[in-house]
């Protein structure tokens, strides 16, 4: 009965080696947790993503003034009956030249 106790004793100990210590135990476990908390907080903002590119899309294909705004933001276009202005701000005036080389003054001689 003494030998049956340790050799039970001893499994447990392996076991409980395993489970705490191995690299396919409790460690695992926990970074496979931290890695399907990371993919979920990936899907949900990968899905919120989809959303508003499938309402963008839907607003494309419902009606033309969602295509007009895209159009005039990203090609700049304007409408038949609007006015294009365009503003150029003023260039810096250029850098004063700097004054020609002067002559050495000469004194008369006496």
């Amino acid at each position: 009965m003494k030998w049956f106790l340790a050799i039970l004793a001893a499994l447990v100990l392996v076991l409980q080696y395993r489970i705490w210590v191995a690299r396919d135990g409790v460690r695992e476990v926990l970074l496979l947790r931290d890695a399907v908390a990371a993919q979920r907080a990936e899907n949900d903002r990968l899905q919120d993503r989809n959303r508003q590119l499938a309402a963008e899309v839907r607003d494309l294909k419902q009606g033309f003034s969602a295509l007009e705004e895209q159009a005039r933001s990203e090609l700049g276009l304007i409408s038949s009956n609007e006015t294009y202005y365009q503003v150029v701000p003023p260039q810096a005036a250029p850098a004063a030249a700097p004054p020609a080389a002067e002559a050495p003054l000469r004194t008369a001689a006496r």
